[in-house]
This record gives C-alpha cells, structure tokens and sequence, in this order.
C-alpha cells in the first residue's frame, strides 16, 4: 500500500509533514512531493494548489511516478447542504464537477461530454466506512457523507448554493475534489475525499473562509492521521 495524500494549500499539509518521517523529496512539474511514512504506511504528501487543472496533474504525477494505490484528498469548503456548519465534515461518496455546462448541445449540467462512463465518479467504499468512523471517534462535528462538487470558482453567492443543491445536490463545494476523483476512476485507484467546511458559500464565505481556515487544516491533518492508523 502507498497513499497518496493531498492538500490544496499549505495549511493543509504543514502538519501532516511534522508529523511524517520524510525520506525523500521529489519535485516534478513544479509540485513538491514529500516521500515517507506515517504510522507505517507508505505515503506521499503533496499540495497541489489550487482549482482543477492542478488537483488533476498532481494526481497523475501520484499514480505515475510513485505508483500510489489509494488517493486521499484533504481540505476546506463551502457547505451547501442546509444541516452543515462551518467546523463540520464531508465525507465523499462521489464527485462531480458543476462547471461543466453543455446544456446546449444536450448534455446534463455536469455531464463531461461524450466521456465514456458517468460524470459523477464514485469513492471507494471502503474508505468511505473509515473515513467516516475514524471522523466520529476524532471529533464531535456533524458529518456528512455525500456528493462533492468542484468547479474553478470560489462561490460566495446565496442563490448559485440554491442551484449546487437543486442540480446535484451538493453537500459542499471546492475547487479540486472532482478533478482529483476523475483522474483516481479513470486509473482504477481508490478514493476518498475529506473536506472540513470553512464557510457556508454564502455572501459571508470570504470573510469565514479565512478565519477558519486554520481550524479546518488542523481537524483535516488529525483525520488523516488517523485514517492511516486504522487502515491495512
């Protein structure tokens, strides 16, 4: 088993690199990939800035030049299910993103077009289960598992959250979970996706966004440590 583990910014992955041994550093295509242990297992570490294009080329990176088996991507976002506050947690069952608009040509909103197989890319079960376990025994937020969705957008608008739900009932938005979940489907390596939310991506989500930022790391840094202490 190796796992690849990935943040967006630098918060999310600053303590989860105290926390591992580092053997090696590698950088490929201007991202730095942290090679080591923690608790045992093999992983990689790795931020891969921000918005999908990204979150997408670090993920290949992961799966071709270190041979990562399972992908864990870690962060904040916007919550859009009604029962989420800031501090709570998402957990994936799937992924889509609701950026992609071909409704013109027929397409559902979100659907990739002509992409053989479904737009909405499934989490892996198991990881699903020991996410969500390990997120219990952590902390005493709400949790949530349901459906991420990603575009390359910060959303701060009440009534684009009323679409997220009505379209694709969305439990939170981000900017880098669907990219990461397509590239992770399309190479057969199973995923999940943990995103603690910093804002409620209303008009009030800048301001949210950077004071729980810092909150939401540390929670995201303490569930990957201990995903990786319960898993084989």
């Amino acid at each position: 088993m190796k796992y690849g583990i990935i943040g967006a910014m630098n918060e999310e992955i600053e303590r989860m690199k105290t926390e591992m041994t580092v053997k090696k550093t590698h950088r490929y295509a201007s991202v730095t990939f942290y090679e080591g242990t923690m608790h045992g297992k093999g992983m990689i570490l790795c931020k891969c800035g921000v918005g999908k294009v990204n979150a997408a080329m670090t993920s290949q990176l992961l799966i071709d030049k270190f041979a990562t088996t399972h992908i864990l991507f870690t962060g904040v976002a916007g919550a859009v299910d009604e029962t989420l506050n800031v501090g709570d947690l998402v957990i994936s069952t799937s992924a889509m993103q609701h950026d992609i608009d071909v409704t013109a040509l027929g397409f559902k909103k979100g659907q990739i077009p002509y992409f053989e197989g479904s737009s909405d890319f499934q989490a892996d079960k198991s990881l699903i289960e020991i996410a969500t376990a390990v997120a219990k025994e952590s902390t005493n937020r709400h949790i949530l598992q349901g459906r991420i969705v990603s575009g390359d957008q910060f959303i701060s608008n009440q009534d684009y959250v009323e679409t997220l739900r009505e379209d694709f009932d969305a439990a939170c938005v981000e900017m880098e979970g669907a990219a990461v979940a397509q590239v992770a489907s399309m190479n057969e390596v199973p995923f999940v996706i943990i995103r603690s939310m910093s804002d409620k991506a209303n008009g009030e989500a800048s301001m949210s966004f950077n004071e729980f930022t810092e909150l939401a790391s540390e929670q995201s840094h303490l569930l990957v440590s201990n995903i990786l202490k319960h898993t084989n």
